[in-house]
């Protein structure tokens, strides 16, 4: 998740009327006051968002565009100038992690991956065993290609593959047959053992369980050691969300769903997976450490048309986090960026509670939740216990469930929790809203749900292996799988 293109989980509190966060917290000054972060060490993820596609699928409504010829010249210079940029704003010192998303960024050449990665080296430190992760499409990852993407510095693929059953793909608008992602991801494995993500998405109209229990254990025989799984969409403006709303596909029901993911995720726990977050399984290690910056709430500058970010611009003497997304429209951020050296569009300072809100919503979506150390790191003076560890609260009553999980870790949710989460998260938001705010003045109930989609069934967002679109924001963030 850097960016591409999510609703902050800020915006759950932003939406609430009476805003979040005015109120005094205990023993901890004003909460309108920004929260200041430490000066060192400088670290951030880094988000690269390539805009274009060469057909728009059925399900997707992200910051994409089918343009019948790119100036990849320009857009690689303007890539470089505004990643060149934004490091110097944030005055970060090494970079943890790069990641290319889009739209389809294996239709970039190697040569603008390449000449990204050399200027992030020029500005801050990029360690030679950084995660570099490219989101591909099996209809433009021929084997020479890929080869040409390492040698250009990735390491790591993400592959949308999103089924392997032919009428499926063919519904969903994938240009490539299930025989082609088989062959992708093979070379892929090849090139980049042990680093290959799939991205699978369930719960399409007509689809059964059985189906997807079958789908699950062909990919199963194919894939390396990281698979993400979401649920399937309805987006407004879409094909396919105009065939099912008016009556040409059925729509699933939730139950269904529900099933769904908890077959996938008793599969893929029997094949040594791990669950370590809503929509992501790894084993053997092979985590998305890049996501894992959303999730736990770290830097992550975002760069190209619709990135977003979180960074503090200590290049202008900002001593606060900002929420920063750049340009929509790849000619107008072109423009931008030469005349400015950057694309920024919207940036506004995150209050207190609106960062410990990102904390909280994206922490939750993994198997390690929030951990003392990270709320103490955003919130010195009001701890996890005393705002969740209070008799006769939400969270004291979820953890009576066994949905929920406050000891010396931390806070996270228990396995059955986390299938749950979207239900759970706004109970907690309106507590930990409670806590912040003084008595005489309670907040109102957040509406909506966590961000992302994390609940019963985890849905497709526009963010890489993604993380959670409505959580942090990304013109890619966190996603996998270009092209969707």
């Amino acid at each position: 998740m850097a960016a591409r293109g999510w609703r902050t989980a800020a915006a759950v509190a932003a939406a609430r009327s009476g805003g979040g966060g005015s109120g005094r917290a205990p023993g901890s000054g004003r909460a309108s006051e920004p929260l200041p972060e430490p000066a060192a060490p400088a670290t951030a993820a880094l988000y690269v968002h390539w805009p274009y596609c060469r057909k728009r699928c059925s399900y997707c409504n992200f910051n994409t565009y089918v343009v019948p010829v790119v100036d990849e010249a320009a857009v690689r210079s303007s890539l470089v100038q505004e990643a060149r940029t934004l490091l110097r704003l944030s005055q970060v010192q090494s970079v943890t992690s790069v990641f290319f998303g889009g739209g389809t960024p294996s239709l970039a050449s190697p040569r603008t991956v390449a000449a990204v990665l050399e200027a992030v080296a020029e500005v801050a430190h990029l360690p030679a065993g950084a995660e570099v992760t490219l989101e591909a499409n099996p209809s433009s990852a021929s084997a020479p290609r890929l080869a040409g993407f390492r040698a250009a510095g990735v390491n790591r693929l993400s592959i949308g593959v999103q089924s392997l059953d032919d009428a499926e793909l063919r519904l969903l608008g994938r240009e490539h047959t299930a025989a082609e992602a088989r062959g992708t991801v093979e070379v892929a494995r090849g090139l980049f053992p042990g680093r290959t993500s799939l991205d699978l998405i369930f719960g399409l109209p007509g689809q059964s369980r059985g189906a997807w229990a079958r789908g699950l254990e062909a990919a199963l025989g194919l894939c390396d050691d990281h698979i993400s799984l979401y649920q399937l969409t309805l987006e407004r403006g879409t094909a396919l969300a105009a065939q099912v709303w008016g009556g040409a596909l059925p729509t699933p029901p939730q139950d269904l769903l529900a099933d769904m993911y908890e077959t996938a995720r008793t599969m893929l726990a029997a094949a040594g997976f791990r669950h370590y977050e809503v929509s992501n399984f790894a084993r053997k290690g092979a985590l998305s450490t890049h996501n894992l910056s959303y999730w736990r709430a770290e830097q992550y500058i975002g760069v190209g048309p619709g990135a977003h970010g979180r960074f503090v611009p200590r290049g202008e003497g900002g001593r606060s986090r900002e929420a920063r997304v750049q340009m929509l429209e790849p000619d107008a951020w072109m423009r931008a960026v030469q005349s400015q050296g950057h694309g920024t569009r919207r940036r506004a300072v995150l209050s207190p509670l609106e960062q410990l809100e990102e904390v909280l919503a994206l922490g939750l979506r993994t198997d390690e939740g929030v951990t003392h150390e990270r709320w103490g790191h955003f919130s010195p003076h009001l701890s996890l216990e005393a705002v969740f560890g209070e008799p006769g609260e939400e969270a004291q009553a979820l953890q009576e469930q066994g949905w929920l999980l406050l000891d010396g870790g931390g806070l996270r949710c228990t396995w059955e929790g986390l299938a749950l989460l979207d239900s759970l998260l706004p109970g907690l938001l309106c507590q930990l809203q409670r806590r912040w705010a003084p008595p005489a003045a309670p907040a109102r109930p957040a509406p909506g749900a966590a961000p992302g989609g994390g609940g019963q069934a985890p849905r497709r967002n526009p963010t890489g292996d993604r993380a959670s679109d409505d959580a942090a924001g990304r013109a890619g963030a966190v996603r996998g799988g270009g092209g969707e």
